[in-house]
């Protein structure tokens, strides 16, 4: 195909405006979802990393607490990342309905989004915490500084670029499974690539919904990676 052929057919494709739309719902879908998993993963991580096994406490009742408390979350968490997410949107349209008064367009997606999303990004911060000198810890501990001191003035500044790249690989996740979203009208590229590309066997539609995809995944990893570099360069 030659270049005038090219620009032709790009300029005669009818479905920009929903293609704009649709990218649109997806970036609000992402950034909206990645706000509330970030700000329900980072403290569930926190807390599986304090009463796991590495931090539990000699005292006997502390330790059995803790035990307890990091077996219910560790649980909950392993359940909500065995599910399927196609299978968890269908699950949770009744509770997306309670939440946001619908389980359709960009407001339905986000309960499912965060939901399945926050468990995985809690044990990405979990993992990070446990990669961390113990020594670190001792020594805050050591000088009288409190367990939220500690998390908050030692810990999580030390993870900061790990942090980041496991944000950068959550929000990456979330543009998949906002794309998936669309199998049951939950808006965005993925619902235009359902109604369009697969029902009325639009290919143009499903090769630019899918372009865009790539794209975004492409310009996220890259601001990620050079975000990384900048806090790891600070060090």
């Amino acid at each position: 195909m030659s270049l005038d052929a090219a620009v032709k057919a790009i300029r005669s494709f009818e479905y920009w405006p929903e293609i704009a739309t649709g990218t649109l719902d997806t970036l609000t879908m992402t950034g909206l979802s990645l706000a509330f998993t970030v700000l329900i993963g980072l403290p569930v991580g926190v807390a599986l990393f304090l009463t796991g096994p590495s931090q539990r406490s000699e005292r006997r009742l502390t330790g059995r607490v803790q035990a307890a408390v990091y077996s219910s979350l560790s649980l909950l968490v392993n359940i909500l990342r065995s599910l399927p997410f196609l299978i968890l949107l269908i699950l949770m349209i009744p509770t997306t309905r309670w939440i946001v008064g619908t389980s359709l367009g960009v407001a339905g997606s986000i309960p499912p989004l965060v939901v399945g999303a926050a468990p995985f990004f809690a044990r990405l911060v979990e993992n990070l915490l446990r990669e961390v000198d113990r020594g670190v810890f001792e020594a805050f501990r050591a000088m009288g500084a409190s367990t939220r001191q500690t998390v908050f003035w030692a810990l999580l500044p030390e993870t900061l670029p790990g942090l980041v790249a496991a944000i950068t690989v959550t929000a990456i996740a979330l543009i998949g499974y906002s794309a998936m979203s669309g199998v049951i009208g939950g808006g965005g590229l993925g619902d235009l690539a359902v109604r369009y590309g697969y029902q009325r066997f639009n290919v143009p539609v499903m090769v630019v919904t899918v372009a865009i995809l790539i794209v975004l995944v492409q310009v996220l990893q890259a601001l990620g990676d050079r975000w990384v570099a900048h806090l790891s360069h600070q060090r």
